[in-house]
Parts: C-alpha cells; sequence; structure tokens
C-alpha cells in the first residue's frame, strides 16, 4: 500500500461513507479478528447505479469473492477490484441482520437507555447512512461482508465460518471508477457469539497504481476485460484491455 492519504478508526456496531475517486484504493483491517463490514456501492454521479452482487458472481463463476475478483455495477461497470484479500473468503450472500433479529440473539436495547453500549443492526445502521444521499429502504441492494464467511455443508445448509479473520487480516479494494462506499461494521446476521461482537476496523486511502495490461483482476475472467472496456468507454479511459 502507498503512503495513505488518510487512516481512521471504525469502532464495532458503526456505518461510515464516503466517496473514493477512480484510482484510489480503500484497504480495510479488521484489528482484533472476528470483524464484519457489511458494504454496498453507488455511483455519486448517478445513485441509480449500484452494487449488482448476482452479476458480481455469475459473470466470475463463482459464489465466493475475494483477490482476482472485481465488483460490479448494474449498469456492468466495475466500480473496484479486489487487489489483496488476507481472509481468502468474502461472503456475498449474508445479508445484514434487523433490530428484530439483534434482540433475539443478544438482547434488545436501545440508545435512549444505553447511548453507546446498544445493540445496533446492521439493517437500520445502512439506512441512517444511505440516508444522507437522498436514499431509503429500496435502495439497499444485495450487500458484501467483509472478514465473513459464509459456505454450505454436506448436507447443503448454509452455514457461518467462525474466526473466519485473525486479527490483522487486511482487505484492499481498488477504485475503478468514482465511487459512493457505504458499509456498517455491526456483526454478521449468521454470528453465533453468546456476546455482541463489537469489532473495530481501521480503514486506510491511498493513491492506487495505475491498471495494465497484465492487472490479475483484469485477466481474472474474460467478462473482466468486458466490464474494464465498458469504464473504458463511460469514462473516456486509455484502454489497457486490449493485448
Amino acid at each position: 500500500m502507498n503512503n495513505p492519504i488518510f487512516t481512521d478508526l471504525i469502532p464495532g456496531a458503526s456505518h461510515w461513507s464516503l466517496v473514493v475517486p477512480a484510482g484510489h484504493s480503500l484497504t480495510l483491517t479488521d484489528l482484533e479478528g472476528g470483524a464484519n463490514v457489511s458494504m454496498l456501492f453507488y455511483n455519486p454521479q448517478n445513485l441509480l447505479e449500484r452494487y449488482n452482487a448476482p452479476d458480481s458472481l455469475k459473470c466470475q463463476h463463482t459464489f465466493k469473492l475475494t483477490t482476482g475478483n472485481c465488483l460490479y455495477s448494474d449498469m456492468g461497470r466495475i466500480f473496484c477490484s479486489i487487489v489483496r484479500d488476507d481472509t481468502q473468503w468474502i461472503d456475498t450472500v449474508g445479508g445484514v441482520a434487523n433490530k428484530n433479529k439483534v434482540a433475539a440473539k443478544w438482547g434488545a436495547r436501545d440508545y435512549q437507555t444505553d447511548r453507546n453500549a446498544w445493540l445496533q443492526n446492521g439493517y437500520d445502521s445502512l439506512l441512517v447512512e444511505v440516508a444522507k444521499y437522498g436514499l431509503g429502504k429500496r435502495d439497499l441492494a444485495a450487500n458484501l461482508n467483509l472478514f465473513s464467511k459464509t459456505f454450505t455443508d454436506d448436507e447443503g445448509n448454509l452455514a457461518f465460518a467462525e474466526g473466519h479473520s485473525k486479527a490483522g487480516d487486511t482487505i484492499e479494494l481498488r477504485f475503478e471508477m468514482d465511487t459512493l462506499v457505504v458499509f456498517t461494521t455491526c456483526p454478521h446476521p449468521m454470528n453465533p457469539a453468546v456476546e455482541y461482537p463489537n469489532r473495530p476496523v481501521e480503514v486506510s486511502l491511498s493513491k492506487a497504481a495505475p491498471l495494465s495490461a497484465d492487472d490479475s483482476c483484469l485477466n481474472h475472467r474474460p467478462e473482466n476485460a468486458r466490464g474494464f472496456e465498458n469504464n473504458q468507454r463511460y469514462l473516456a479511459m486509455p484502454n489497457v484491455c486490449s493485448h
């Protein structure tokens, strides 16, 4: 990672957002182990364009996301590329917990009574953050869960991998177009922890190296080259996709 433009500590059970310019990387680090970051992407110039989970999975022939994968918009463009993933598996199907689920798992608390010790849920946390941009419930698409892993067991049931992310594990996203990034550090809805897991994450923004013709994300799947070409046409950038 290049020298960061800024670094910030995001506490557990919090929400945050920023517009990441094209050509920059957002690096997230699990400081204690067991973190979860539920994340969504939008085009800040056209908020109707947002992250599309089904297209990101099917065009790359995968159920999980990790290093080498790209994250697509619903316009066939690439918001960002995963250039580092120490966990080797980013959950794409778990979603976020709502208020009732959190209350059932860890008890009911509210901010008026418990202040910062209350138990925030991912759904409301994302709603609060997207509201800053005039968005609402209908704008919450299927999200990513960084630092978390869900998988199918031998019977075909969806299961949660405990202890998946370790202290110091890092995920770096390189942004290929200007992107509004919205996320929450609330726990994964399938986390079986007895106590509400309140895990902080460090985030850093830095300048990324220019995209090259031999880039591993560009060449991970033939479909990715077409996604980068869509970006090139949209942004009127030099074409690095031809060989």
